[in-house]
């Protein structure tokens, strides 16, 4: 990498002379350190080196200082985030492929930031910029009404034919958006196969479609080529992290919780967020440890400002499972996950909701649990169905109670399809319409809010799986 000094202006390196002068040489901001931080984990001293140089007007430590924001998900920081990256734009093809894929994400957007959106992202790639079309594809199956004129899937299939690598990854992004990543797994299998040497995200993806199959012999080598690539440096900790996750979730097909604890255990030192998925691996697989253990791995998860491990302390006091329950303090823990962990929301809802902190609170029980729903945890739309039906400390609403209900089944429980057919039964034939109305509306919201959560994570992945930051 050159040196970040030869891309200052004279004034500038006059003020970082001056500053060296005064501090002493152990306070020069180093870009180096920034990014070799940042790779095992340690965001407090990357953001530390690249704010000293993004002030000095640096676009790279701009990127890099904005890029960080962006990962915390809480959305103060990601206002920040924004400012930065425009800051760096002017002059930096790689600020505009951020910003631009920053807009492309951003809830409530305008028509207005949409285009802009697709101008920044066009530009970057004409500039040479990778990780720009499959932001730009999410940008037109998101928004139709702006890009009326523009198909995504076409448009995909357009730069596969092209040869663009990153193609592939927009059409596995597409499968998962649409819900038809089950019935393509051979060619997520084809596509990522082709693209793993390019880009890491694919041993989530093949371990994945590994999993789902049972392909057990395919996973070892899948797994082997990876920890490989771990040791020699090319594949960050984040990925084995969240390949590790894949192997641990019983919904996708049987798993290999041990096998999962051994590389989870490999990367936690480097690594803080692993701390966060080993207390999870021993809530959900108690036989792998015990409880003193898991709050071990909480207290260092908390120690390194991972919300996560709040939420998960949330949830252990909420229940009262494995530690004494204590409303109060889920409360706490919860609050301070729910910047960024929709989860969150929905024990908040439940803990307002049952009155658990001494008397129930509907109101804040319906923001919470709503505001759940809407991030997809279908629980939510049960538990707001009941409240609504009960009209326990609210008035009851047969129309509310019918569109949650009917949200609600989506969750495949028999208590679910139970409930929506009594709220069925029980909605006035005269509000029949307009209950159609609102569970129509209320499934154009959740459409665009799943899409820009999921967008926005994987712009995540994609910077995460980088050698460096941007």
């Amino acid at each position: 990498m050159a040196s970040p000094l030869r891309s200052l202006s004279a004034p500038t390196l006059l003020s970082l002379a001056i500053a060296i002068g005064l501090g002493g040489c152990a306070g020069l901001p180093d870009q180096r350190l920034a990014n070799e931080a940042l790779k095992r984990g340690d965001t407090a001293l990357a953001e530390q080196n690249y704010r000293q140089l993004a002030d000095l007007g640096y676009s790279d430590a701009q990127v890099g200082l904005a890029d960080i924001q962006v990962g915390t998900r809480d959305p103060e920081l990601i206002k920040q985030a924004e400012a930065t990256y425009r800051a760096a734009a002017e002059t930096s093809p790689r600020a505009q492929s951020r910003l631009g894929k920053l807009l492309a994400v951003k809830p409530n957007s305008t028509e207005a930031e949409q285009r802009e959106a697709e101008g920044l992202l066009k530009k970057a790639f004409a500039n040479g910029e990778a990780g720009t079309l499959i932001p730009l594809a999410m940008l037109y199956l998101q928004y139709p009404h702006t890009f009326p004129n523009v198909n995504a899937q076409q448009k995909i299939s357009e730069w596969r034919a092209q040869g663009y690598p990153e193609a592939g990854l927009a059409q596995v992004l597409l499968f998962r958006t649409q819900g038809t990543y089950d019935q393509h797994l051979g060619e997520v299998e084809s596509i990522c196969k082709e693209a793993l040497r390019a880009n890491d995200v694919c041993y989530m993806e093949l371990a994945t479609v590994y999993q789902k199959r049972g392909e057990a012999d395919k996973q070892a080598a899948l797994l082997d080529q990876m920890q490989r690539g771990y040791s020699a440096g090319t594949v960050p900790a984040m990925r084995v992290d969240t390949v590790a996750r894949v192997l641990a979730d019983s919904t996708i097909g049987k798993p290999d919780e041990k096998t999962a604890q051994q590389l989870l255990e490999k990367v936690a030192p480097a690594y803080p967020a692993s701390w966060v998925s080993l207390a999870q691996l021993l809530y959900d697989y108690p036989e792998l440890g015990d409880v003193n253990k898991m709050m071990e791995y909480l207290d260092n998860g908390r120690a390194a400002d991972q919300p996560r491990a709040e939420l998960l302390l949330g949830k252990l006091y909420y229940e009262g499972k494995l530690v004494l329950p204590d409303a109060k303090k889920a409360e706490e823990h919860l609050t301070k996950a729910a910047p960024t962990q929709i989860s969150a929301h929905y024990y908040l809802g439940q803990l307002y909701r049952r009155g658990y902190l001494g008397h129930p609170d509907p109101q804040k029980a319906v923001d919470q649990l709503l505001t759940s729903a809407r991030g997809g945890q279908n629980s939510a739309d049960f538990a707001l169905a009941q409240l609504f039906s009960q009209g326990k400390g609210i008035k009851p609403d047969p129309v509310n109670a019918w569109v949650f209900g009917q949200l609600a089944q989506a969750q495949g429980t028999p208590q679910a399809t139970e409930l929506a057919q009594q709220l069925n039964d029980q909605l006035p034939p005269e509000k029949r319409a307009q209950a159609q109305s609102l569970l129509q509306r209320e499934q154009q919201v959740r459409g665009t809010t799943a899409q820009n959560a999921l967008a926005l994570q994987t712009l995540q992945e994609e910077k995460d799986g980088e050698d460096a930051p941007l």
